[in-house]
């Protein structure tokens, strides 16, 4: 191996900070650097001046200017114009061209990795973007405060590598520096009340003092965020918290100060009982203390909401066990794994990326993404997904999907979506929340002007605590919070449960719904047919007769036609060659086996032939009321037997069909089978409704049907066929293991196509809703009682006004509440 760099490659390194780096004029041809000024070949192409080394290269580039304008760089991919790119190498007799010494770095230790042909890895994702959790239609692509709430933007995606929050870790330290600056101003303030004369001790005019320079810092720097989000809800014209906040806060400290520098300016109705103008610095300061708390705890708590995301993030390996062509294995880094690549898989690993099995067998945990405990066992041919967990045996696979492409990638894309979707009950919350702060602030002026004229003295005193405590108490937050945090929360259990909800009113309408249909074939039932009985008639042993209907039907790609020639197999008889196959559009096949004719269809193909099936017809139509699909069979002209087929029910659809029932649900089975064979299995499991021989228009018309009827309604389904109807019905639910343009079509997704998952999404649902009202209930009856509290309602009785440190407590309190509330759904039993 030999490789030589060209000198402009390392005139990235005589560059102090800032300096512009060094022009590079190359030739486009050979790579070679040129001197414009020693007056060689130069050529006009594109509106820029290339020069050349020799005419020669001058006439290469003229015969084909689009081969040489620009080259890949083949470590990552980007294209870079060859007539000024700064690195370049030569490497067996080629050159290559890239972006930056990073790039010819990677190659330079590492040059066959990058000239083996392969394509590429993909480029890295762009840059996150952040949004807030209670307005989502805010999008952002650096951090920040809501223009609209003030609250802290988070990213859109959670990263499994994400560190710590950096305004938690602001806001921890503002509320420690906070606390201890608050203490000694309680101590001062708040210790004759306790039998602690520390304002005696003291003196009142330096205690007065004292408690300006304790709580200057609180107010003044610790509160800063509170201020400047305060400020922007201002501008913005979009009152929230932190306005009442901020007004509240800024409220008492200036009247405190202005107290303490000058107090021969206040009237007689502001001095206390002993001559001295109160002042508010302890609260001020212990508000602003109390505020970070409920930020702190909000902030941790929002963290766990993303836990569900960062745990699908965290199922997925960071490497991969790479087999070269040559049979030598190399752990690379997932990013750099593209389809293709052969990868092996040890017991225990997990599995990197979706793809499918070559070589191998093993059970593989896919529990992370289906929600099934049960390993699945895996041989050549069957498909894996990246994130499972493989058990006990060793696998080769070839990479298929990878990066964005991979189901786990999809379904933490769903999840996020999903989590920053906004249900309708939320309406309700925007609504109140709009006019909340106006009405707030309007109470504490109308409250302050009240005690002001009519309270006792000292009225003035009474009116601003009145006043403060109402503009604190108020938190608009909870109210903001209660929808989107049980979303947040619901769709993250969701998608560990494998139901991944398209968006929060999907969620909120399956809550609400009256009616469930559901497909039979794939939804119901395995999907996958197999042979059930063989009938012969006199003469003809059941070997031979399943014999030439399994070689009849190898010419097939009919499902049931698989299902005959599989079950023969098992069954240990031969299947022969047909010649002259001929299928029959809706009745059935024929040819010639082993020499003789041999026709397999239904009733109608018979009657066309002739035959009378008169002594096996009672038979046919007992196999069909079992739910099987019988097929007669005819050998040289003659009547021959039957052969019976049946898709069996899957083991869960009984349990799942009881518990739909016992959620409120009723069940219609629609489907295109025949109606003998629907009613059959539809007794067996205790299905409400059939409706059989359906067309994929058929189940839209019956959706609308239900719908015109005032039912909500939701459809199941797993095929292409059933996804007009997911479409139209109120929440459309598809089976995972179906079609992508029925999942398309659907609200929920179901990652294993199971009915078990049906009765799983609609617990997540029914809790969910009924986790939203009950914050809703908390947000709205803590503001319907604490206001009117702050602003005094109760003085009559209890002869006191509500503190305003304590209606700081109470407003952080109502936010962490209904954050801890909607927490809960964590845990909820699926």
């Amino acid at each position: 191996m030999k490789h030589t760099e060209d000198h402009a490659g390392h005139t990235h390194h005589g560059h102090g900070h800032g300096a512009a780096p060094e022009t590079v004029v190359r030739d486009a041809v050979c790579g070679m650097t040129v001197d414009p000024a020693a007056g060689k070949p130069s050529l006009e192409h594109g509106g820029r001046l290339f020069h050349f080394c020799s005419a020669s290269c001058r006439g290469k580039f003229q015969a084909a200017p689009d081969k040489y304008v620009s080259a890949k760089d083949p470590v990552c991919g980007m294209d870079v114009a060859r007539n000024s790119a700064r690195h370049f190498l030569k490497h067996e007799g080629s050159g290559y061209y890239f972006c930056s010494s990073s790039c010819a770095g990677k190659f330079t230790v590492e040059p066959a990795k990058y000239t083996s042909g392969r394509p590429a890895a993909a480029p890295a994702p762009k840059g996150s973007q952040y949004t807030c959790p209670m307005h989502p239609e805010i999008v952002s692509d650096k951090p920040g405060s809501c223009p609209i709430c003030g609250m802290a933007l988070e990213p859109i995606m959670p990263s499994a590598d994400d560190g710590p929050n950096p305004e938690l870790v602001d806001f921890t330290r503002r509320f420690w520096i906070s606390a201890v600056l608050s203490i000694p101003l309680l101590i001062i303030t708040m210790g004759p009340m306790v039998g602690l004369p520390t304002r005696d001790w003291i003196g009142e005019p330096l205690a007065s003092w004292l408690e300006l320079i304790l709580a200057t810092p609180v107010v003044l720097w610790a509160a800063l965020p509170f201020f400047h989000r305060g400020l922007d809800s201002f501008r913005n014209r979009s009152p929230n918290m932190w306005t009442l906040i901020s007004l509240g806060v800024g409220a008492a400290y200036l009247y405190s100060v202005v107290a303490t520098l000058f107090p021969d300016l206040f009237p007689h109705q502001f001095r206390g009982h002993g001559g001295s103008v109160p002042v508010y610095f302890e609260a001020a300061s212990v508000i602003v203390a109390l505020v970070f708390l409920g930020q702190v705890l909000e902030l941790r708590a929002r963290e766990r909401t993303g836990s569900a995301i960062r745990a699908l993030l965290d199922l997925a390996p960071k490497t991969a066990r790479r087999i070269a062509a040559d049979g030598s294995e190399t752990e690379v880094p997932l990013e750099e794994v593209v389809s293709g690549d052969r990868l092996r898989i040890r017991p225990g690993d997990g599995v990197p990326v979706d793809g499918i099995v070559l070589e191998g067998r093993s059970s593989v945990d896919e529990s992370m993404i289906t929600g099934e405990p049960v390993p699945v066992e895996k041989v050549e041919g069957e498909r894996v997904t990246g994130g499972t967990l493989n058990k006990n045996g060793s696998l080769i696979m070839r990479a298929d999907k990878v990066g964005a492409d991979t189901v786990l990638s999809q379904i933490v894309d769903m999840v996020a979506k999903a989590q920053r979707s906004r249900a309708p009950i939320q309406g309700l919350a925007d609504r109140i929340s709009f006019y909340f702060v106006p009405a707030v602030v309007a109470i504490a002026i109308i409250a302050f002007i009240v005690w002001a004229l009519i309270g006792p003295e000292p009225s003035m005193v009474f009116a601003i605590v009145s006043a403060v405590s109402v503009l604190i108490i108020a938190c608009p937050c909870a109210l903001g919070l209660a929808t989107p945090m049980s979303v947040m929360t619901a769709t993250g259990r969701g998608a560990q449960a494998g139901v991944l909800i398209k968006d929060a009113e999907a969620l909120e309408r399956f809550a609400k719904v009256d009616t469930l249909i559901v497909d039979k074939t794939g939804t119901l039932t395995e999907g996958r047919p197999q042979l059930t009985d063989v009938v012969a008639a006199d003469g003809i042993s059941g070997d031979g007769l399943l014999s030439l209907a399994a070689g009849l039907e190898k010419g097939s790609e009919h499902p049931l036609a698989e299902a005959i020639v599989d079950g023969a197999s098992k069954r240990g008889v031969t299947v022969p060659d047909a010649q002259d196959f001929e299928s029959i559009t809706g009745k059935g096949v024929s040819g010639t086996v082993s020499g003789r004719k041999v026709a397999l269809g239904n009733a109608a193909m018979m009657a066309d032939l002739g035959l009378e099936f008169a002594g096996l017809a009672s038979r046919a139509d007992t196999l069909r009321a079992e739910g099987k699909t019988a097929m007669f069979v005819a050998i040289d002209g003659r009547p021959a037997g039957i052969v019976a087929v049946a898709d069996p029910v899957k083991a869960s659809a009984a349990a799942a069909i009881r518990e739909l029932h016992d959620l409120g649900l009723r069940i219609i089975m629609a489907t295109g089978d025949n109606a003998r064979t629907a009613k059959a299995v539809a007794e067996k499991l205790g299905i409400d409704e059939v409706r059989a021989d359906m067309l994929p228009e058929s189940k839209k018309a019956l959706v609308d049907e239900l719908r015109a009827k005032g039912q909500g309604v939701a459809m199941a389904g797993d095929g292409v066929n059933d996804a007009p109807a997911l479409a139209a019905a109120d929440v459309g639910i598809a089976m995972g293991t179906g079609a992508d343009v029925a999942m398309e079509s659907a609200g929920i997704t179901l990652v294993k196509g199971d009915l078990g998952g049906i009765v799983r999404a609609r617990k997540l649902a029914r809790g969910t809703i009924r986790n939203i009202k009950e914050n809703l209930f908390f947000a709205f009856i803590y503001n319907v009682l604490g206001v009117p509290v702050a602003a005094g309602v109760l003085f009559p009785v209890l002869g006191t006004l509500l503190s305003p440190m304590i209606a700081a407590a109470a407003m952080s309190l109502s936010s962490v509440s209904v954050i801890a509330n909607a927490l809960r759904l964590r845990a909820i039993k699926l």
